[in-house]
């Protein structure tokens, strides 16, 4: 921060943001532009085009203890409280996982096949976290309903807000319990992104201690979870019905085997993200399955 008492510029500002975005962030620049945004409240074409504004000494205090959480370690997203998922702003916490954009595959995976299906409106969402997946589901196919379970409740009330906020929660049946332990028997669309980083990588990894470990830690080598789940899904999917799962950029072929095991006779893909890695695994069944 500057020595003197002169308030920053935007631009010295967005410098001195960048000093600490850049050690824990791909996109410093941007990642400084909306602490910035968040800040002064205003959109970052606002901040982008007023680069010799002032800040406030309220608004370059706030800075000043923003920039000393980042540098320890919080996620942007924690300290702004909220975070963009397919569109829209989520409340995010440290009890859920920060959305990721490759997560937005499975949901346009998910929508494309109800869209095409519109008589199929009962779906999953295994391990809700914030919930973007299921709000995001029912937003979009207004007539769907979706149970969306996670064992940790504290992640379950803000998936609950999330519901709230984007006026879906009519929608959606939020459940405290494992996978697919619900009394519902069937569902047209399983989703699921579980956690697939083995335990190992896991812990040398920085995302380690600063979000959810129950989230993140799929065992020993990252499939514990879409085991398990493979195995229970046959059972509660209803005939002609999908299954997608996020999986890690190396566990394609792993679980596509999973897979095949589960649903013999079923189209079952793996989908590749924008980076042209494994990220899905796509699971149709025939109505005779």
């Amino acid at each position: 921060m500057s020595s003197d008492d002169r308030q920053l510029t935007i631009s010295e500002a967005l410098r001195e943001a960048q000093k600490i975005t850049r050690l824990h962030s791909d996109s410093p620049s941007l990642d400084a532009q909306v602490l910035l945004g968040h800040i002064l409240q205003k959109p970052l074409s606002w901040v982008l085009a007023h680069p010799e504004s002032r800040l406030s000494p309220d608004q370059q205090v706030t800075l000043s203890q923003s920039l000393s959480q980042l540098e320890s370690g919080t996620p942007l997203p924690y300290l702004l409280g909220h975070w963009e998922f397919y569109g829209l702003k989520f409340s995010v916490s440290p009890a859920v996982l920060i959305p990721r954009p490759e997560t937005e595959l499975l949901v346009e995976a998910a929508l494309s096949w109800l869209r095409a299906h519109p008589d199929q409106r009962a779906a999953a969402d295994i391990g809700t976290g914030s919930g973007c997946i299921a709000v995001a589901l029912a937003k979009h196919i207004p007539d769907l309903h979706v149970t969306a379970t996670d064992t940790s409740p504290e992640a379950l009330e803000v998936a609950q807000a999330n519901a709230e906020k984007h006026a879906v929660d009519q929608q959606i049946e939020f459940i405290q319990t494992d996978l697919l332990n619900v009394e519902r028997s069937l569902f047209d669309v399983i989703c699921a992104n579980p956690p697939y980083i083995s335990t190992a990588t896991l812990h040398s990894l920085k995302v380690y201690g600063r979000e959810p470990t129950l989230a993140l830690d799929g065992g020993a080598d990252g499939l514990k979870v879409i085991r398990t789940l493979m195995k229970e899904a046959p059972e509660r999917l209803a005939p002609g019905g999908l299954v997608v799962v996020e999986i890690g950029a190396s566990q394609g072929l792993s679980a596509l085997a999973l897979a095949q095991e589960a649903f013999a006779g079923a189209d079952i893909q793996i989908l590749t993200d924008l980076a042209g890695h494994d990220r899905l695994v796509r699971v149709e069944t025939n109505h005779e399955n």
